[in-house]
C-alpha cells in the first residue's frame, strides 16, 4: 500500500510532457505576436535618436560659426566641435561635452562645407547605410 502512495505522489509533484509542450506553444504565440511590434518601435527610436544626434551637432555647428565667423570645412570636419584646428584662433569650443557621436547604427556622420543644401550638408545614411531609402533605411538629414 506504501508503494501506490509512493507512486501516486511522484506522479502529481512533476509536469507531464503534453503540459510542458503547451505551455511552450503559448509562449511561442505570445512570442511570435509581441516580437514585431518591440522590434518596430525599436527600429523607430533609432530613427528618432538619430534625428536628435544631428540636432544637437547642428546646433553646436551654429556656436562654432558665432565664435569663428564660419561653418568648419570639409576636412576639418565636425572633429572641429571637440578639437580647435590649427588655423582657428577664434575657436571658443570644445563645443560638444563629449566626443563627436557615431550615428546608432555605428557609423560617421556625413558632414561637407559647403554643402549643396545649404552652408552645409550633415546627414546620417540611416539603417541600410545607403542613399535614399524609406522607413528606417531613409536618409536622415539637416536641410529639412
Amino acid at each position: 500500500m506504501e508503494d501506490r502512495q509512493l507512486l501516486r505522489r511522484a506522479r502529481s509533484r512533476g509536469f507531464t510532457l503534453l503540459e510542458l509542450l503547451v505551455v511552450l506553444v503559448v509562449l511561442g504565440l505570445l512570442a511570435g505576436l509581441v516580437a514585431p511590434k518591440y522590434f518596430s518601435q525599436l527600429g523607430k527610436s533609432e530613427v528618432k535618436a538619430t534625428r536628435a544626434q544631428v540636432e544637437g551637432l547642428v546646433k553646436a555647428l551654429d556656436l562654432y560659426r558665432l565664435d569663428t565667423g564660419h561653418y568648419p570645412s570639409t576636412e576639418q570636419g565636425l572633429a572641429a566641435l571637440v578639437t580647435r584646428p590649427g588655423s582657428e584662433p577664434k575657436w571658443g569650443g570644445p563645443y560638444l561635452q563629449k566626443s563627436v557621436p557615431l550615428d546608432p547604427w555605428g557609423r560617421a556622420y556625413s558632414y561637407t562645407a559647403p554643402g549643396e543644401h545649404g552652408d552645409y550638408d550633415l546627414f546620417s545614411l540611416g539603417k541600410d547605410g545607403q542613399p535614399g531609402g524609406e522607413g528606417e533605411n531613409a536618409d536622415i538629414v539637416s536641410w529639412q
